[in-house]
């Protein structure tokens, strides 16, 4: 009789074990307690939350960039309270990471100036390899036309694409988006969607590889069809609400009054 094969599930990409966020401005405030999170290979999550819920906080402690006020946190498989300063850049260039409304840009820079930026920092590329990823990425994001204008003379919705294009033109394995809908029209808004969901599936770009999406949001609707785990930040609790079969079906108080505001 052949012996049962194992099945070897994949390991987490980062998580978090009862971990508790705070404030990056008052890091005594905890702004969400208790939470128990494992983001897998290929997954696409939501994570809803109102205003002052503590999404922001929640997505750059993913990242990273600042401590869990309580509990651990991992990249990688690895303790990033552990790792040494090269490491945590290695984990993060594994990243990309989408601040709201484009911010975080260099907006005295031009828009191909902030995509060389990380290709410059992380690779130690020739100037033509540099411009070689920029311009691929430009065209990706449909940027040609801003290529030489300043960052910081786009309104709103394409700084938000420039933001997206920089985060991607190292080619990350996960990719952190903050509220990227805020404020962008109906035809800004299918146009991410739809790029999002094809860098899930496994775009080109990335070779066919599928690209590890968390976005955090104030309103779940738009994802209700495209993400496939949900989750809710709510009254400083971490509250997951399963997949997409859940979402619709679920008759709790909590998520009908979120997906209705």
């Amino acid at each position: 009789m052949n012996a049962p094969v194992e099945t070897v599930s994949a390991p987490p990409l980062i998580e978090l074990v009862d971990a508790a966020v705070a404030s990056a401005l008052e890091p005594e405030v905890a702004l969400v307690e208790g939470i128990n999170w494992r983001l897998l290979p290929g997954e696409y999550w939501a994570v809803g939350g109102l205003d002052w819920a503590g999404k922001s906080d929640w997505l750059t402690t993913v990242a990273g960039l600042q401590r869990p006020a309580a509990g651990g946190h991992c990249l990688f498989g690895a303790d990033s309270a552990h790792l040494t300063q090269d490491e945590l850049v290695e984990a993060r260039r594994r990243m990309g990471l989408v601040f709201e409304n484009g911010g975080r840009l260099f907006t005295q820079m031009t828009v191909a100036e902030n995509l060389a930026l990380p290709v410059r920092y992380h690779r130690n590329c020739l100037p033509a390899e540099t411009g070689e990823a920029v311009d691929a990425m430009l065209e990706f994001a449909g940027l040609k036309e801003f290529t030489h204008q300043l960052a910081g003379q786009l309104n709103r919705s394409w700084r938000q694409r420039v933001a997206l294009a920089r985060a991607l033109v190292l080619r990350p394995e996960v990719l952190l988006l903050d509220n990227p809908l805020a404020g962008l029209d109906p035809r800004q808004t299918r146009w991410w969607l739809d790029t999002l969901a094809a860098l899930n599936a496994g775009h080109p770009w990335l070779a066919g590889r599928p690209l590890t999406l968390v976005v955090t949001t104030d309103d779940l609707r738009p994802w209700r069809d495209r993400a496939r785990q949900f989750a809710l930040l709510q009254r400083r609790r971490w509250v997951p609400l399963g997949g997409r079969t859940d979402l619709s079906e679920s008759s709790e108080t909590v998520i009908l009054d979120f997906l209705s505001a």
